[in-house]
Formats: structure tokens, C-alpha cells, sequence
């Protein structure tokens, strides 16, 4: 089935709206009739074309260094540099109860508006929020705080399921843990650059516990430019594979239909559900980290170094399983399984490791105690948690890596893959959203660091029996055309030479009964 006769190609034009199969060739570009400008398709200075998924994939990179990179970089600093982690914490439920509720209907929302708007929108929230921790640095005002919180939620959910549809439907089946580490490592050198700022501004402060404004202010100028650098973002239709092949954009009329979409999804797909708690646990363990570890055993030095540290880790993490989640020397199920057996190993020597440094201390110890002076990187006892802290890092990129590859393995329909990531955001914000509201009514730090690692460990448990019976070598692509009854992909016309690949002539065929 690799090649397509003229009358069944010409039905399929019929079906999707091409006009023409041959397509027109400029060097070595190669575009159809709805390609977009020839300039697109170029290697310019021997960087990735323009609408290429490697361009895309790392332009969002960049734009979520730019807002949430940084802000994970200030929240990082433990109670967002702060001293009092009280209204931060009600503020972060705020964000991820929003984050929670806006990130199952994102994937609808994607859908309709488009990703590009999607994406800028979702960007709006971080620096207003950063702006509205500064205005708290002077007048306490904890209620501006919570609302412009609320409002990140919101938009934060709306950029990371445009995030999530580029990064998994965008690169090819064999390359989508490699882009999903690079993805990972560019967002989180965002988060290792804004931690340097602090850093920098308090290198010398031995006794500082809180930022300065000068930190807040370079924090709302970064994260302004990733608001304006969304507009960039290449429309999906124009996005080529080094095969040729087009991405599959689905897309329902109606928000009806889109609402329906994603409710069809858990009909469809329902084995999501045992991924449920995977996603759930994925950032309930930042409040552990960042208000229950960093904040009370550190003093403000040395809580952005741990910032820095906990970030380059994440990078180390990502790139690591990225490319190891890829390797073709094993099948994609025996990897899926060999990643989950890794992950439960992880999870019980790390916090296991974790234990033996937490029961040194309490919140009455350091918190509530007048006396008591913060750690400093120049004390001999430094060492061991600095390289803890930086192990809790690499765990944080491992997890996300491992839950955004096992999703791409599920599908390739990025229509599906919005709503996948709507859910995983949605409910791993709820997570987010209850954690804080443990640190706010003091519950002890042993008690937490306990729900992390039952929590981490009962989603592994939980999650095994989809890993070991749904994750195939490839997705049939038959299961994800059939998703929904109204749906268009948009299919490349053969190429220069007249060939087709076997999975687009397959795809155009199945497409005259849509």
C-alpha cells in the first residue's frame, strides 16, 4: 500500500480540500498547496526550519523558559522568597484549583481557538502574578495575591495543554522522548537562569530571609517577553515532519462537539483513568520541597543555590530518560516497563533518603523557632542535603518526562493528545492545589514527606497494568482516526518523486470515509 491511485488520490482531495497533489519545489523544500511560505521550510545559519516539529517543539521550550520557567524559579526559593509561606500557599491553591478546573475543558478550549492563542493567552498569567508578590513584598495585600494566583491558574492551564498537543503530536513516534527531554531541559534551564538572579542579588547576604525587589522586577521583564514571543507560534497546518508527513489536527465545529470530545475520551480511552493518580502525585511533591525542605533549613543564599542545583538536575534527569525512553536497542512496551520499574526504585531510595534527612528537624525547630539559624552552603554540614535536594530535582523531570512519553505512546491524534494533557494538567493541579493547604495548617513535615512517598509509590502500582497491556510498538492509526465521527486530518500530497509513506497512504485512504 505505498502508492495511491489518480482516482483515489482525487477522492481524497475531495475529502480534504488539497487541490493539487503535486507539490511545488524550491531547493530542497519541498510544500503543497497549504503550505505556508517558502521561507518556512528553510535551514537558516544550520538551525531547524521555521515550521519544522524540532523548531516548534523548542520555540515553545522557550516561551515556557520565559513564564512558567521562571516562575518556577521563584517558587523554588521556598514561600516565593518570602519568610511567611502562609499566603503564598493559599495562593498557590488558588493557582492550581483554577489550574485544575480550566485544565479539563484547555484541550476543548485548544481546539477551537487555536494553539497559537491558546499558547499567548496561557502566558499572560505569569507576570502578572510575580508582578502581584512584589506589590505583596510592601503592603501585604494577600488578597491580590490569591486573585492574580487564580488567574495564573486559569492561564496556566491553557498553556500547558498548548504545551503538551506541540510537544507530543508535533515530533515522530520514534523521536518523541528525545523531544520530550529537550523540551524539558530548555524549560528548565529557564528556571536554573531565574535562579541564578537571586543568587546573584544575595550572594553576600548570609543572614537574609527574603529576596529583593530587584529580583521581582527582572522576573516581570523575562516572563513579559515569553507573553509576546507566544504570537510567534507556527500554525499547525503548516508544520511539516523530515518525512513530509503533516501533523493530524482534528478539529470539531462545534463547542458542543468539543465538550463531547473529551468526554468521549474517558468512553474511549478509559484505561486514562488508572494513569489518574500518576498525574495526581506529579506536583503534590513541590510544596514538600520547596515550603518543607528549602524554606525552614535555609537561609536566602542558600535556598537559590539549592534553586539552582534542583534545576540543572531536572535538565541532567530529563535529557537522560528522554533519550533512553527512545533507544531503539528495546521495544517501546518493554521500555514502558522497564521506565516504570525504574521510577518505583527511584521513588523508594530517594525518599527513603529523604527520610533520614527530614526527621532531623520540625517546623517547631526551625519555623517557630526565634533562634534558630539557617543553614548556610559554608557550613560542613551542606553537603549531604545539597546533593538530596538536587536527587528530589532529577526525580521531578523523570516523573514528567515518563508521564508526557507514556501519553505519546497512547496516540498520535494531537486532538486526543489535547485533552490527554488537559487531563493530566487538570488533575495533576488538584494535587497542587490540595498540597499547600497541608503546609498552611501546619501539618508536620514528617506527615508530608509520608503522603509523598505513599502517593508516589500507589500510582506506580496503580498506573503498572496500562503500562503492561496498552503501550504498543507503534498506535494504530486506524484507532485514532476513528476517535470521533466529524474530524479532518490534513494529508501531504505525494511527493517530488511521486512516493507516498505507507502510514499517509493508508491515512488518505481511510480519510474518504470521514
Amino acid at each position: 500500500m505505498s502508492d495511491i491511485s489518480n482516482e483515489k488520490m482525487a477522492a481524497t482531495e475531495k475529502t480534504t480540500g488539497t487541490e493539487s497533489p503535486t507539490p511545488e519545489i524550491h531547493g530542497e523544500d519541498h510544500h503543497g498547496p497549504k503550505d505556508g511560505p517558502a521561507w518556512m521550510y528553510r535551514r537558516i545559519f544550520g538551525l531547524p526550519a521555521y515550521a519544522s516539529p524540532l523548531f516548534q517543539v523548542i520555540f515553545v521550550a522557550f516561551v515556557c523558559f520565559l513564564c512558567p520557567g521562571m516562575f518556577n524559579a521563584v517558587n523554588g526559593l521556598g514561600a516565593a522568597g518570602q519568610v511567611n509561606a502562609h499566603d503564598i500557599n493559599n495562593a498557590g491553591t488558588a493557582i492550581y484549583a483554577t489550574f485544575s478546573v480550566v485544565g479539563f475543558f484547555a484541550g476543548s478550549i485548544a481546539n477551537k481557538i487555536g494553539l497559537r492563542l491558546t499558547l499567548g493567552i496561557g502566558g499572560f498569567g505569569y507576570f502578572l502574578y510575580i508582578a502581584s508578590i512584589l506589590s505583596y513584598n510592601h503592603n501585604q495585600n494577600a488578597g491580590f495575591l490569591i486573585f492574580a494566583g487564580a488567574l495564573l491558574g486559569a492561564c496556566a492551564g491553557l498553556l500547558w495543554t498548548a504545551q503538551g498537543a506541540v510537544m507530543l503530536a508535533y515530533p515522530p513516534e520514534h523521536k518523541k522522548g528525545r523531544y520530550i527531554g529537550l523540551f524539558w531541559a530548555i524549560f528548565n534551564l529557564g528556571a536554573v537562569i531565574g535562579a541564578l538572579i537571586p543568587l546573584g542579588q544575595n550572594i553576600h547576604e548570609q543572614t537574609a530571609r527574603k529576596v529583593k525587589d530587584g529580583t521581582y522586577i527582572a522576573f516581570i521583564v523575562l516572563m513579559g517577553a515569553g507573553f509576546v514571543l507566544a504570537a510567534f507560534l507556527c500554525n499547525p497546518r503548516f508544520v511539516r515532519r523530515d518525512d513530509g508527513t503533516r501533523v493530524i489536527m482534528m478539529k470539531n465545529p462545534t463547542w458542543k462537539s468539543e465538550i463531547t470530545g473529551m468526554i468521549k475520551v474517558l468512553f474511549t480511552d478509559w484505561y486514562l483513568i488508572l494513569l489518574f493518580p500518576m498525574f495526581f502525585a506529579s506536583n503534590w511533591f513541590y510544596t514538600y520541597h520547596f515550603q518543607d525542605v528549602n524554606l525552614p533549613k535555609f537561609n536566602i543564599r542558600t535556598r537559590a543555590l539549592n534553586n539552582v542545583l534542583y534545576y540543572m538536575s531536572q535538565i541532567i534527569g530529563s535529557l537522560i530518560f528522554g533519550f533512553l525512553l527512545d533507544t531503539t536497542r528495546f521495544s517501546r512496551p518493554a521500555r514502558a516497563r522497564a521506565v516504570i520499574v525504574a521510577l518505583l526504585v527511584l521513588t523508594i531510595v530517594i525518599w527513603g533518603a529523604g527520610y533520614d534527612f527530614q526527621k532531623g528537624y520540625t517546623r517547631q525547630s526551625t519555623l517557630l523557632d526565634e533562634n534558630f539559624v539557617p543553614m548556610d552552603w559554608s557550613d560542613s554540614g551542606y553537603v549531604g542535603p545539597m546533593f538530596l535536594y538536587m536527587f528530589y530535582g532529577a526525580f521531578d523531570s523523570v516523573w514528567q518526562t515518563t508521564s508526557y512519553w507514556l501519553m505519546g505512546s497512547l496516540t498520535n491524534n494531537s486532538r486526543k493528545l489535547a485533552c490527554f494533557t488537559g487531563f493530566y494538567k487538570g488533575i495533576q493541579s488538584a494535587g497542587g492545589a490540595i498540597s499547600p493547604q497541608l503546609d498552611a495548617n501546619n501539618v508536620s513535615f514528617v506527615a508530608q514527606w509520608g503522603t509523598n512517598l505513599g502517593l508516589l509509590t500507589f500510582s506506580l502500582l496503580v498506573a503498572a497494568p496500562v503500562i503492561w497491556t496498552k503501550v504498543k510498538e507503534t498506535t494504530d492509526l486506524d484507532e485514532d482516526l476513528k476517535f470521533t465521527d466529524e474530524t479532518r486530518a490534513d494529508v501531504l500530497p505525494p511527493s517530488a518523486l511521486g512516493a507516498v509513506p505507507a502510514a499517509e497512504a493508508g491515512m488518505a485512504e481511510r480519510q474518504e470515509k470521514l
